[in-house]
């Protein structure tokens, strides 16, 4: 890191863990494994599972890792739209208000695609093409979803000087040193 830039602690193991998995599950389901198989399935209930337990560790994990650090409120969106618009990148020590949102988005993606996948091995919804055509939907949508949160994390990196996806591995984010304080305030220093 540059001498104008400090290293804070952002992302546990237990996030890097599940954001890492979750991809590879998500990937892996829509371009590798065969629609319907035994593999897709239990990649499908893996997601689910990682999901249902970064949701509980949004209550009890680390500071960062809470939901209450990051949620995006409407004040908190409209804050950081308007830093946005006014070339502002205001620090946060995890998600800033829109990654919150498209985070928490993909989450609801996974669990619909779970629960359509779920439905479509049951007797009730057996080879039934709304269900079906839905669930290829989601996982469409998904996939476009992905695109667009690696091209913002990409984009955001580039605006910022901060490699996020880097930081998403070693779970450190270099801030630029004026940036420290806010950043480990999170959002406290937003309300």
């Amino acid at each position: 890191m540059a001498d104008n830039t400090q290293g804070i602690k952002v992302w546990d193991r237990f996030v890097r863990v599940f954001h890492w998995t979750l991809a590879a599950c998500v990937l892996g389901n829509y371009f590798v494994l065969e629609d319907g198989e035994g593999p897709h399935r239990w990649a499908g209930y893996l997601a689910a599972v990682l999901v249902l337990s970064r949701v509980v560790w949004g209550f009890v994990g680390s500071r960062p890792a809470r939901f209450a650090d990051f949620f995006p409120t409407p004040r908190r969106l409209r804050a950081h739209w308007q830093d946005l618009r006014q070339g502002r990148l205001d620090a946060h020590a995890g998600h800033n208000p829109l990654g919150a949102l498209m985070m928490l988005w993909l989450m609801a993606l996974v669990l619909g695609l779970a629960v359509t996948g779920y439905l479509l091995g049951s007797d009730a919804f057996w080879g039934d093409d709304g269900m079906q055509a839905l669930h290829g939907a989601l996982a469409n949508i998904l996939i476009g979803s992905v695109g667009l949160h690696v091209l913002a994390a990409l984009v955001m990196s580039r605006l910022g000087g901060i490699n996020l996806i880097k930081a998403m591995v070693t779970g450190i984010k270099p801030v630029p040193q004026r940036g420290v304080e806010q950043a480990r305030a999170g959002v406290e220093a937003r309300k």
